[in-house]
Order: C-alpha cells, then sequence, then structure tokens
C-alpha cells in the first residue's frame, strides 16, 4: 500500500533551506518517492485543528520505503539541515 509522507514546512532560513532541498531529492528517489507537490499554492478550507504553511507531498511504494527512507544514514546526515533552517511537522499515512 503507497504510503505518503506529509510535511508542513515553516522556513526560517529559506537559503540554507535550498541545500538541504538539493541533497533530500535524490535520497527520496533513490527509496522510490515520489514528489507530488512541493510548496506550491495552498488554499486553506478549514482550519480547525491545523494551519499549514509550506506543504510537501511525497508517495512512497510502501511503509518500508518510506521508513528506509526517513532512517538512512544518509537522510540522517543531511537532517541537521533542515533542523537548522525550518521547523517542520512530518507524517507518514498509509493510503491508495
Amino acid at each position: 500500500m503507497a504510503t505518503y509522507l506529509i510535511v508542513d514546512t515553516l522556513l526560517d532560513k529559506p537559503e540554507l533551506y535550498e541545500e538541504y532541498k538539493l541533497k533530500a531529492k535524490p535520497l527520496v528517489e533513490h527509496y522510490g518517492g515520489e514528489y507530488l507537490a512541493r510548496g506550491g499554492q495552498l488554499t486553506l478550507r478549514e482550519t480547525d485543528l491545523w494551519s499549514p504553511t509550506r506543504m510537501v507531498l511525497i508517495r512512497f511504494p510502501d511503509a518500508d520505503s518510506a521508513n528506509l527512507f526517513y532512517d538512512s544514514a544518509e537522510y540522517q546526515a543531511i537532517l541537521p539541515i533542515s533542523r537548522q533552517s525550518a521547523r517542520r511537522t512530518m507524517i507518514m499515512l498509509e493510503g491508495v
């Protein structure tokens, strides 16, 4: 079953975050991930529980692939760049 990595990102240092994006994309693809949305136009319709800022949506073939990506040594090595440049909420959601 496909698994979606959903990330809401508030950029604190956009120029540094660009470095993270350049390094993360090939890793996402290496683990079978496909970017479906990456910081595009956002229209808020209902915000009772959450008011997102900048959304990224990545589809992985399955939960194992998504977890292998996130837990990989390569991704863990670049994750500090994201944490220095942005605040994020990330979830993994199984879907169709």
